[in-house]
């Protein structure tokens, strides 16, 4: 009795050990350890505040690239007497560039280093915003755009995942979700500077994050995981130091990189074929599925014609727009904070069910309209709607998918199934802001509430397969990814 006792015991002890990482020739284990080796919280250093600050700078430009489009139209095509349809072959073509960004960015991210990626990415935003200043006809228009649109495709994986590999557990989400911030900021300052100022001063504007993030790269380190990668080990403890401080212990968190990443490196030649091995199948299900929810819940339909939707709601389209810019960056801020404290997958939730009701409101109110209903207060129903879907994608969903695609995937695949989630990403965009006005004319309620229900299965998605990742290593997260944990 007494022997079983002491076993029943032993084995209880065991069972609340840390988990670590041993070496595999397939993947990466788990195995018990008798040393509490789990990291301290970590303070956010200046280093690592200004790292972030400058990468996410990329973010920026990234935003006010897609925001352009829209207050430079009416002054572009008077200007340059561009027609209808080629001034829609400039603004959708940067959409393209992004797919082809993104198939290039984790190829490029993985041989060049993220800042590598980062650098390369701002050199064509910023040779393709001074074409644009300078652009006199059509096709050089379109060719700068492109470049843009490459640029910002491969700054949309590069900045979350240099973003996460350089920051602590403890503060990973808030960090990584500023990248949706800057986004959302880039945006919202095109769209209001761009009533005041013409088209060509507004490009030029373009220029100055561009300049600012390639100057900054200059004084940021690389990502110490991708520089463990490369085996260059002591550059890794070297720049892990200059992240967590001179004073800090980093021996814990420097191990558990060595020992996860050389449990790789027999895997570190992956083939795109090899994403679709089963120790990976959980990870790409996530990741993908993430995207395809986020933009066919319809966010880049209605983001792009949000005023021609108040408009055939019977609302001002200008008070309507004006409302959706007011709303986005205080929910994305909220969203940002709320991070680290609530965890990804409540904020999800919360986040695709308030898309939800914004879509079924927004289809309701055109229901009316075709019922001939509620003849008055419709328009009020969709301008309701519409502000709801905007403000709740704003405070998850926007920002929440790109943090957990940086941290899912192992650092041997990284790059090839974070090409291929950017692509979904971007191919999910322009599918939705191409299919829109035809759904629209189709269908009005029918079209928001297809939106409506796909919001609505985004949370039965998180709550059946999105892992919790609030305050995780990333080795952590990925081992228990690829065991299926």
């Amino acid at each position: 009795m007494k022997q079983d006792m002491e076993n029943e015991t032993t084995m209880e002890e065991n069972q609340q050990l840390p988990l670590t990482y041993v070496s595999s020739s397939r993947a990466p284990l788990l195995s018990k350890d008798t040393d509490n080796r789990s990291p301290p919280e970590a303070a956010a250093t200046r280093v690592v505040i200004f790292s972030t600050l400058v990468a996410i700078s990329g973010s920026f430009v990234f935003g006010s690239s897609v925001g352009f489009s829209s207050p430079a139209e009416s002054g572009m095509i008077s200007d340059l007497r561009l027609t209808l349809a080629q001034y829609s072959v400039f603004g959708s073509i940067l959409t393209i560039g992004a797919m082809i960004g993104a198939i290039l960015s984790g190829r490029i991210a993985d041989r060049f280093g993220r800042k590598g990626a980062m650098a390369f990415s701002e050199l064509l935003c910023f040779v393709g915003c001074l074409a644009i200043v300078f652009a006199k006809v059509a096709w050089l228009l379109d060719t700068a755009r492109l470049l843009i649109g490459i640029g910002i495709g491969i700054l949309s994986y590069a900045v979350p995942v240099y973003v996460a590999e350089i920051t602590p557990k403890n503060l990973r989400g808030v960090f990584t979700a500023a990248h949706q911030l800057m986004i959302c900021c880039g945006v919202s300052i095109m769209w209001l500077i761009g009533t005041i100022i013409r088209w060509r001063i507004l490009a030029l504007i373009g220029t100055v994050p561009c300049i600012l993030q390639l100057v900054g790269l200059l004084f940021i380190p690389e990502s110490p995981r991708w520089l463990a990668k490369n085996s260059r080990w002591k550059e890794c403890e070297d720049v892990l130091k200059y992240l967590r401080g001179r004073q800090a212990n980093i021996s814990l968190e420097a191990t558990e990189i060595r020992e996860y990443t050389e449990s790789l490196q027999d895997l570190s030649e992956t083939k795109f074929l090899d994403l679709f091995r089963k120790e990976y199948t959980r990870s790409l299900i996530v990741g993908v599925g993430l995207m395809v929810f986020q933009q066919f819940g319809g966010v880049n339909g209605i983001a792009f014609y949000a005023s021609s939707i108040f408009e055939s709601a019977g609302f001002s389209g200008r008070v309507g727009t004006l409302a959706m810019v007011s709303l986005q960056v205080p929910m994305t801020v909220v969203g940002t904070l709320l991070m680290d404290k609530s965890g990804r997958r409540p904020l999800l939730m919360i986040s695709a069910a308030g898309t939800c009701l914004g879509c079924f409101l927004t289809g309701l109110s055109f229901l009316f309209q075709d019922l001939q209903m509620w003849n008055t207060k419709a328009p009020s129903l969709a301008l309701v709607g519409v502000l709801m879907f905007s403000a709740s994608f704003s405070l998850g969903m926007g920002g929440v998918p790109w943090v957990i695609m940086s941290e899912i995937f192992p650092i041997n695949v990284k790059g090839l199934a974070g090409s291929l989630v950017t692509v979904v990403n971007w191919l999910g965009s322009w599918i939705v802001s191409f299919a829109f006005n035809f759904l629209m004319s189709w269908s009005s309620p029918g079209t928001f509430f297809i939106f409506c229900v796909i919001c609505g299965s985004t949370v039965m998605f998180v709550a059946i397969l999105v892992p919790e990742t609030k305050g995780r290593t990333l080795e952590e997260i990925q081992a228990s990814m690829t065991l299926g944990r």
